[in-house]
């Protein structure tokens, strides 16, 4: 391939070792002495007479990233990649795997895998159970922690070690209607449902552990989601309160529970003014709502009389690389290039992908989403865990969430069907 001789070398040696994900892993084939990639993801001119090495990588994404309608993400920015680095002349080879699929993908066949994936942060635990994905260390470590928010980067982190570097968020926050609502009333939920109607998807557990992390920021794992002998924690004076409060909200005919798919609708009706959701429904949102269309993140809410921060999870989309790659320099520096500054900016510009790079998200501020979406991952927003004991807790939170939508959930019951929730939250299910 004809390529501009523009590239930068930066020789930056490795202050830890490469490895194989998972305790006792084996070594990389390879381990890079040099860090061409700047913390930031973008590349600068710079010489190179030597003769290219030449490389094969098969790099996995969405069929969206590859789609040239919605801007090819994926080959663009490897194609550019390869053109900032006359070092290497590379040859990439593209298959679609989902965020979702590639826990089960990638371990399926390592050898066989992509190079470089893209992958969900919940599904780490797998990937690295199945010695599938490289810890990241040296000045590629110092990169990530160095370049994106604390608690995007907590979620690649498997036992001590980083797995990966995000390319956007999963996160939510509320959208509400502003000739209802002041930036004031936004707040506070209490507040709020003095006002308007709010739909909240409490029968959904994603949704519902917003509150009882409200009342204990480790209740799933610990604060950081890394602690998986802290367990789910559903069964103290804390968790009691926030059942308590949960029925009371029930009881408000003007809080709602709803899914989002369904609040939308109803706010389009009329009989909604707020709810909560993430990003992708943020185009039909500000279609029904115009000029009144705000976004905020999670209100507070009473619990115990107090007003207490509703926080939900965080997880991150990020870039992975296989550790069983021949390539091990070439391939860390692809997957910093996709999630870096260039990257993200591109992605975020066809794709609407909330950028998560530092100095990228101090230039979209003046988009709201991507304004409230930031502040919710790096102020109130908790990281989900990639523990597969969390999927303990979807079936039992569906259950605790009806119940308590149908008035089975009382105060005179709260302590023996928190105690139960709790119970059914820690078990598999499975005798």
């Amino acid at each position: 391939m004809k390529k501009k001789l523009i590239a930068l070398i930066l020789v930056c040696c490795m202050t830890a070792a490469l490895a194989a994900c998972g305790k006792g892993g084996d070594p990389a084939s390879s381990n890079p002495s040099q860090d061409t990639t700047p913390p930031s993801g973008q590349s600068q001119p710079s010489d190179s007479s030597a003769e290219p090495e030449k490389v094969s990588l098969t790099v996995w994404s969405p069929s969206e990233d590859q789609n040239p309608d919605l801007g090819a993400w994926l080959v663009t920015m490897c194609d550019q990649f390869n053109e900032l680095h006359p070092e290497w002349d590379i040859t990439f080879n593209y298959g679609v795997c989902t965020e979702s699929e590639a826990k089960s993908l990638v371990p399926q066949d390592v050898d066989k895998a992509a190079d470089v994936f893209v992958f969900s942060s919940t599904g780490l635990e797998n990937l690295c159970q199945a010695n599938a994905i490289t810890e990241w260390g040296g000045s590629y470590l110092q990169s990530v922690e160095d370049n994106y928010p604390k608690s995007l980067v907590d979620t690649l982190y498997y036992e001590g070690g980083l797995f990966g570097v995000p390319i956007t968020t999963n996160t939510y926050f509320m959208y509400y209607d502003k000739s209802v609502y002041s930036e004031e009333d936004v707040k506070s939920l209490d507040a709020m449902l003095e006002k308007g109607k709010v739909a909240y998807p409490l029968n959904d557990g994603y949704y519902l552990a917003a509150f009882y992390l409200a009342a204990n920021e480790g209740a799933f794992f610990g604060p950081n989601g890394d602690d998986r002998e802290a367990g789910i924690t559903l069964n103290d004076e804390n968790a009691v309160a926030v059942t308590n409060t949960l029925v009371d909200l029930v009881a408000n005919p003007n809080f709602i529970v709803a899914s989002p798919s369904d609040a939308i609708a109803m706010m389009r009706e009329g009989n909604c003014s707020a709810y909560v959701c993430g990003t992708w429904q943020a185009a039909q949102t500000e279609e029904v709502l115009g000029e009144n269309y705000g976004v905020a993140m999670l209100p507070t809410v009473k619990i115990n009389g107090t007003d207490t921060q509703i926080r939900p999870f965080t997880s991150s989309k990020a870039m992975g690389v296989k550790s069983s790659t021949q390539y091990p320099e070439v391939a860390l520096n692809l997957a910093l290039y996709l999630a870096g500054y260039d990257s993200q900016k591109y992605h975020y510009e066809t794709r609407g992908y909330v950028p998560c790079e530092n100095a990228l998200v101090a230039e979209v501020q003046n988009d709201v989403i991507c304004r409230v979406d930031s502040a919710t991952v790096s102020e109130i927003a908790v990281p989900r865990g990639s523990f597969t004991e969390m999927s303990f807790f979807w079936t039992p939170a569906e259950s605790m969430g009806n119940e308590l939508r149908d008035g089975t959930v009382t105060h005179d019951n709260a302590v023996e069907k928190t105690e139960a929730f709790h119970t059914a939250a820690n078990t598999s299910g499975v005798s």
